[in-house]
């Protein structure tokens, strides 16, 4: 298990030093933020000054290591537009996101598991039939017009929801939450569940896949030749043998959720960390463009490696298999 999490934790650093490389050229080659943030009048000497101010008269390998250098340091540079640390002004969005994310993925487990059960038991039936064209629309449609859907039904016509801002918040431990006051959390509901469409689908489409396997399996033939009822059939020898892909999946559509959440963001308003980059390329802000790009990198890499060691934990030939591999 050691030689195990040593490789992941190896191929885990290759990882974040290869992205690192790619999104700080990819971000560095894209347009000149000094042309948006300084003044037309502007004179030469008023610009140079500018320019070696924010560090971008030198080669990009030398502003690339220098990047590196500080960042190890935690200093992932200085916003171009609000003089901050970028780093400061993402972890000021954060919660926000992570309470947007967290909220869509239980969404997306209370509202698919049992939906895609009942698909799954019953696929030829009237309910099987209509949950899973339910989810081919959530597969299809757009999460922006959905948004916009949302918005003008429940909040415009109908008024039963606010439909842009965060609402009133409760601070737990210096971190502003919403969903512990009953504004924050009408604030909340459309976006999350606007953010959570796409996984109630996905989650449905899974279940309905495993329960449909697990029930021809020969444990489940064998508990009903036993007499066991259906109720105990599905809830413990079927929905046990098919949570396990189902519980990877969502965490990996987790650092997901957290990635994509700026349409969702951008469309209600919502200040996470989605709105912040839009505003962010606008005006070309580099250093808080590259800071939360390597965020996420760091959370993708991170959820892989908790998936993956739960993954050997739960099956040992996982490990067995690259042990063989590695000696190959």
């Amino acid at each position: 298990m050691l030689d195990f999490l040593i490789r992941r934790l190896l191929q885990s650093v290759l990882v974040l030093v290869a992205m690192s490389v790619l999104v700080f050229i990819g971000i560095y080659a894209i347009g000149n933020p000094i042309d948006i943030l300084l003044s037309p009048d502007a004179d030469q000497m008023e610009r140079a000054r500018i320019i070696a101010a924010f560090g971008l008269d030198r080669p990009l390998w030398q502003q690339y290591f220098l990047f590196i250098q500080n960042a190890l340091a935690g200093d992932l540079g200085r916003s171009f537009a609000f003089g901050t640390p970028a780093l400061d002004l993402i972890l000021e969005r954060f919660p926000a996101t992570m309470e947007l994310a967290v909220s869509a993925i239980l969404i997306a487990i209370v509202l698919g598991i049992p939906l895609g059960l009942l698909a799954g038991l019953y696929p030829r039936g009237w309910i099987g039939r209509s949950i899973m064209t339910v989810s081919i629309l959530g597969f299809s449609l757009p999460t922006f017009w959905v948004g916009l859907m949302l918005i003008l039904i429940f909040g415009v016509q109908l008024g039963w929801l606010p439909a842009s801002g965060r609402g009133e918040t409760v601070a737990v431990f210096g971190v502003p939450l919403s969903f512990l006051t009953v504004d924050g959390l009408k604030h909340l509901l459309l976006p999350a569940f606007n953010l959570a469409l796409f996984n109630i689908a996905l989650v449905i489409r899974l279940v309905r896949a495993g329960a449909q396997e697990a029930l021809l399996q020969d444990y489940v033939r064998f508990a009903r030749a036993k007499g066991l009822s259906n109720t105990r059939i599905i809830g413990v020898h079927v929905l046990k043998n098919i949570l396990i892909p189902v519980v990877t999946v969502i965490a990996l559509q987790f650092g997901s959720i957290i990635a994509f959440a700026i349409v969702t963001e951008t469309v209600f308003a919502w200040p996470g960390m989605g709105k912040l980059i839009i505003d962010s390329i606008r005006v070309l802000d580099r250093p808080v463009i590259v800071a939360y790009l390597m965020l996420i990198v760091v959370l993708f890499v991170f959820i892989n490696l908790i998936v993956d060691v739960v993954y050997s934990l739960l099956d040992p030939r996982v490990r067995l298999s690259d042990a063989e591999g590695a000696r190959g």
